[in-house]
């Protein structure tokens, strides 16, 4: 359990660094997500944003700790889904209850957003707000802090759509891309560039060839922007969208309005907001990002990015090893003795068990998939 403590000096507000009136900021998260490929460990009725992956916080937790310095826990909201709602509530209390947006069914993040934009339009219509995701692992919370200022401070003098993006380190194919074009100014230190084009998941020649260009950089899905800029946009690109959720929205407060949120729910479409809006939209900036970042989309990047022992193994619970190397070990009870294992991924939880080689994590998805064909729901 979080509360609202917390080990980082808070972040002089840029409003206040620049002698000008702050402009209402606002922070959400979005938190979800399944995380099919960290199966055995995520479930459904657990997804990553609930686990200590990473330390000894969960990740929502650390999301929360992570944006505390930059706003108040009461300008925090986070988008769930009913199924995640309660344990998420239970996990970062110092966040309010009435600050969590409960969908009734999942439909992307365009739906997530505009909801998550309403409420901050409802409280500020002037207000600016930035979107996160609550199942990343960002290694650098300082460095994402500042970044994430810089981020509100274009968005707040303007109507711009701003972006991060992280410099690539490997050709990833399971990752969006970013082009960056013409650098058009900076804020709180950083450079903004104007957005050429998105690419979303480009095969292994391309994405190498984004890698030797250093044009391109990987989206990790974190925005910021006015409210009512984002909402006129959703208006106009997505209208399926916007006319059911608008009308549900306008029932807050009269007893009815979880029934039209699941009537609104029902009509909407389910679109990525990079595909529904923003690539869409002329007005996109991108902010060149400088902080260690993952997804964690798979176990082998898990073994990646976490601190590894003298072989280059990743351990969590009770492990023997005998001649085993760059490996990623995680065990929930029992020993799990390995000997002469390299390059393998090993989870055990009380009812599974996960072997196979890292190269090849990105498969476990397609066991989720298997397991729900043959019924075993238990599993999933």
């Amino acid at each position: 359990m979080l509360d609202c403590f917390h080990s980082r000096p808070a972040l002089r507000a840029h409003g206040e660094a620049k002698g000008r009136a702050r402009v209402s900021e606002f922070l959400c998260i979005l938190a979800g997500g399944g995380g099919t490929r960290l199966w055995p460990l995520s479930r459904v009725h657990r997804p990553k944003q609930l686990l200590a992956l990473a330390g000894q916080h969960t990740l929502i937790q650390d999301t929360v700790d992570r944006l505390l310095p930059v706003v108040a826990a009461e300008r925090i909201l986070v988008v769930t889904g009913r199924s995640h709602a309660d344990e998420l509530r239970a996990q970062v209390p110092c966040i309010p209850a009435a600050n969590f947006l409960v969908e009734p069914a999942q439909r992307g993040t365009a739906a997530a957003l505009a909801l998550a934009a309403l409420a901050v339009a409802e409280r500020d219509p002037a207000g600016v707000m930035a979107s996160v995701h609550a199942d990343s692992l960002i290694l650098d919370a300082e460095e994402f802090g500042r970044t994430l200022q810089a981020a509100l401070q274009v968005a707040g003098s303007g109507d711009h759509l701003v972006v991060m993006g992280i410099t690539p380190t490997t050709p990833a194919t399971q990752l969006g891309y970013i082009q960056r074009g013409e650098r058009i100014g900076s804020a709180n230190g950083y450079a903004v560039h104007q957005v050429r084009q998105f690419v979303e998941k480009p095969d292994r020649l391309t994405a190498e060839r984004y890698l030797a260009s250093g044009e391109y950089l990987w989206n990790p899905g974190v925005f910021a922007w006015r409210a009512a800029a984002f909402l006129r946009r959703v208006e106009v690109l997505m209208p399926d969208l916007w006319a059911p959720l608008r009308g549900a929205w306008a029932e807050r407060g009269t007893g009815a309005e979880a029934a039209a949120l699941e009537r609104a729910y029902a009509r909407a479409p389910a679109q990525a907001v990079e595909y529904g809006v923003i690539e869409r939209t002329p007005n996109v900036v991108v902010i060149p990002a400088r902080f260690r970042w993952s997804d964690i989309g798979d176990w082998g990047e898990l073994l990646q990015v976490l601190p590894k022992d003298a072989d280059g193994n990743v351990v969590r619970g009770d492990h023997l090893g005998i001649d085993t190397h760059r490996c990623l070990v995680l065990g929930s009870g029992r020993m799990v003795v390995t000997i002469g294992l390299e390059d393998l991924v090993v989870v055990e939880t009380p009812d599974a068990l996960l072997v196979c080689p890292r190269s090849r994590t990105q498969e476990v998805k397609q066991v989720v998939e298997l397991l729900r064909t043959r019924g075993r729901v238990d599993l999933v």
